[in-house]
């Protein structure tokens, strides 16, 4: 099963959240903590990341089996929440097992494929050399040329470990980069989820355009799509308190 980050002491339905490409529950522990007031809240490392399984695939029928597995396992139904690539492991999750979740939270992504690629991230961390780092700061030099923005940069460090007897990337990236044309996709699925259902797309970010509202309303007959101001992709990360009360609200 995945790896799982509880939070919270509350009692109902527990909140569980799925983190995008190259993140982990850890990334979600500041915003997961002050959801947990209200609900039980689980962060999960998707496969291929952080403190989970490694495996040769990554579909989103794989992602969408590990999410529903880590469900059946904390009482049978949850509100899901997913980010990019969590996000759309989410979707697929309420595709085909709508008897899994109350409702659904989707951020900053939409039902469709992008053909934008990732593999550019991957190819910068693969080419760290790990034998010259002993502080994260090491690495993070010989990313600067590759990866100029520090934010990002800081983000990806985020799954370089330390602790071992020789620093490792917790990432899968032979697989990942393997599979990046299923991540950008997104699978042909028949039928509806009818549950409740919010997109949060980033005022600043271009993955929920509104030539892509008719396919989110095709496949989630009931969901309303709600702006963050002044973020982008990493809405969660950039608006933490406006996220929070837009998760909040919905879920009350």
């Amino acid at each position: 099963m995945l790896h799982t980050v509880h939070h919270g002491e509350a009692t109902g339905t527990p909140l569980l959240i799925a983190p995008g490409l190259f993140g982990s529950a850890r990334n979600w522990n500041v915003i997961a903590k002050r959801l947990s007031a209200h609900r039980p809240v689980i962060a999960v490392d998707m496969r291929n990341h952080g403190d989970s399984f490694h495996a040769d695939t990554n579909s989103y029928h794989d992602m969408a089996g590990d999410l529903a597995g880590v469900i059946a396992a904390n009482g049978g139904q949850a509100d899901v929440l997913g980010h990019s690539m969590g996000g759309k492991a989410a979707m697929v999750l309420a595709l085909t097992r709508p008897d899994l979740l109350r409702k659904l939270i989707v951020a900053d992504i939409a039902p469709v494929t992008y053909f934008h690629d990732q593999g550019d991230k991957i190819a910068a961390l693969k080419a760290v050399d790990l034998s010259r780092v002993t502080r994260r700061r090491d690495a993070e030099e010989q990313l600067m040329a590759a990866i100029p923005d520090p934010q990002l940069r800081a983000f990806l460090l985020q799954s370089l470990s330390l602790t071992g007897d020789a620093p490792e990337w917790k990432l899968n990236l032979d697989a990942l980069a393997a599979e990046m044309p299923k991540i950008m996709s997104f699978p042909d699925i028949g039928g509806q989820f009818a549950g409740d259902t919010l997109f949060l797309r980033g005022a600043n970010s271009s993955y929920v355009r509104p030539e892509y509202e008719p396919a989110i309303r095709a496949l989630f007959p009931n969901a309303r799509i709600e702006t963050i101001a002044d973020a982008g992709h990493w809405l969660h990360a950039e608006q933490p308190r406006a996220f929070e009360e837009a998760v909040n609200r919905f879920l009350s």
